[in-house]
């Protein structure tokens, strides 16, 4: 099976940003608006570069607390983000299986790179795709479906702690696995995912 997986709160832990942007709420607000950002410029037919986007919801977020905010430190700690505990070992027992394991993010190429680099997840996952490739922000169906495109005759799964991510999949026509991480719920009306589990060794014994 492809494994197709979502990086960041997905495989990535958001939480080392509160130091950056104000506490865990202010992070909360900061990563909501930066999705907002993104599901409206998706919904309208535009592209936009993901890390411009963040940088942006970081600034106005700041703004509305009467903060400022260094994006410098922002843009490092997003590539300095640890992976969440059960990312390690739950890729490792998914390629013991023998699954195709890549990622695929909205955040550009070189961004995720230096991302799965630094949390040590690289030599795990079999390659790294961005929506930058395609000009088009999940969770439209070009970027899933450049991943499907690469690798024609599998059948693919994507894993995410986002329900409109999982949405985006199901209508591009991939299986999908939410991960419900904390706070992490299926989007309401919608199909319900494939599997559900809450940490990705749980999710592995699914597949």
């Amino acid at each position: 099976m492809l494994c197709v997986f979502d990086v960041n709160e997905t495989l990535l832990d958001l939480t080392p940003m509160d130091a950056l942007v104000g506490g865990p709420e202010l992070r909360r607000e900061w990563f909501g608006l930066a999705i907002h950002t993104v599901l409206t410029v998706t919904a309208t037919g535009g592209y936009r570069d993901f890390a411009g986007i963040a940088g942006d919801a970081a600034i106005e977020v700041a703004a509305r607390h009467g903060r400022e905010v260094d994006l410098a430190k922002v843009g490092e700690g997003l590539r300095s983000l640890p992976a969440h505990p059960d990312v390690e070992p739950g890729l490792a027992k998914l390629r013991e299986q023998g699954h195709t394991l890549v990622a695929l993010t909205n955040s550009p190429l070189a961004t995720a790179e230096a991302q799965l680099q630094n949390a040590g997840l690289a030599a795990l996952l079999d390659r790294i795709f961005s929506a930058e490739q395609v000009g088009r922000l999940k969770p439209a169906p070009e970027p899933y479906r450049q991943v499907t495109a690469a690798y024609p005759g599998q059948t693919a799964v994507m894993i995410a702690a986002h329900d409109w991510d999982i949405a985006g999949a199901q209508a591009a026509g991939l299986e999908t696995a939410l991960l419900t991480r904390p706070g992490v719920h299926p989007l309401p009306g919608s199909p319900a995912p494939t599997y559900t589990a809450p940490t990705l060794p749980e999710l592995a014994a699914l597949l």
